[in-house]
């Protein structure tokens, strides 16, 4: 297969193929860079037509909790009382820029995606 940009996905699917038979390729060999460049192409088409929104902010505290190992306990010094996280983790209630500003220190995640909107739930 000649390396050219993906612009079809045909392209795409062809690439693909040709990333799957080099996984095995040495790096720094001809045919380790063939699939580092492969590789980079299909990001970049990826990014370009099929992107991932972010998450909600209540899914990004949930995918922190899980990656760190925390429980809903452990988030009480940042949002509250076990009611207040309880709310929170069940969007009955949003987040106030208090708990941003602590969600954002203590975790590590993204004010941009803490301060994204979302849809609370009806009691």
């Amino acid at each position: 297969m000649e390396i050219k940009l993906i612009k079809t996905d045909k392209d795409y699917s062809d690439a693909l193929q040709e990333v799957e038979k080099l996984m095995a390729a040495t790096p720094d060999s001809p045919e380790g860079d063939r699939l580092e460049i492969l590789v980079t192409l299909i990001e970049s088409y990826e990014e370009r037509n099929y992107p991932i929104p972010p998450p909600d902010p209540v899914e990004a505290i949930l995918h922190q909790m899980e990656s760190q190992g925390l429980s809903r306990r452990d988030l009480e010094p940042l949002l509250g009382s076990r009611a207040r996280v309880s709310e929170i983790l069940n969007k009955k209630r949003s987040l106030s820029l208090n708990m941003i500003r602590k969600l954002q220190k203590g975790l590590g995640i993204s004010a941009e995606i803490l301060i994204k909107p979302y849809k609370l739930q009806a009691n």
